[in-house]
């Protein structure tokens, strides 16, 4: 087999699982083993799990079409949650974290991201007890200095609770 024979291979020859599809030979040694260059550069067709999904990674129209899915779906969820962040309940963190989650599935930058995020939080589990604490101390500090700032400049929001905007009120310069 000639050096530039993996190139004009059909997408669709049974290849072991981890093999570098699509990429010169002279090239494969200086490449990750997910790192194609084809249509999707995570997930081969043939390696996804779910099959509805393998399906439509072996047609390239369907599969533009699902990327756009994917990333108008993620992008409305990561919208959701900047809108609900600031309003009391489960909105905000949670599903900013789930549109990166869903993006993550078709873009590799995402997948980046979520895996750089999960190294984060594993490593802030290696932390000693007080180290953690000192950490949630000074995080929530910052976020009611945030919030004084926000009412300071544009006042205490209508939707807080009567008692809550009674004590906001009797901050300086509230």
């Amino acid at each position: 087999m000639s050096p530039g024979a993996e190139d004009s291979e059909p997408a669709d020859v049974d290849r072991p699982t981890g093999t570098m599809a699509l990429v010169p030979s002279a090239q494969a040694g200086k490449r990750k083993p997910h790192e194609h260059e084809h249509h999707h550069v995570l997930i081969e067709p043939e390696e996804d799990r779910w099959q509805w999904r393998r399906k439509i990674r072996q047609n390239p129209r369907q599969l533009a079409v699902y990327r756009v899915a994917v990333g108008i779906a993620g992008l409305i969820l990561i919208a959701l949650g900047f809108v609900t962040g600031p309003i009391p309940g489960p909105g905000g963190i949670p599903l900013i974290l789930l549109g990166l989650a869903i993006w993550s599935s078709e873009f590799e930058w995402a997948h980046k991201l979520m895996m750089s995020l999960k190294a984060h939080l594993h490593s802030f589990r290696q932390w000693s007890r007080p180290k953690q604490v000192l950490f949630w101390v000074v995080f929530f500090s910052c976020c009611g200095l945030l919030g004084y700032l926000y009412a300071l400049l544009i006042g205490v929001p209508g939707w807080m609770p009567d008692p809550v905007t009674v004590l906001l009120q009797r901050l300086p310069g509230v």
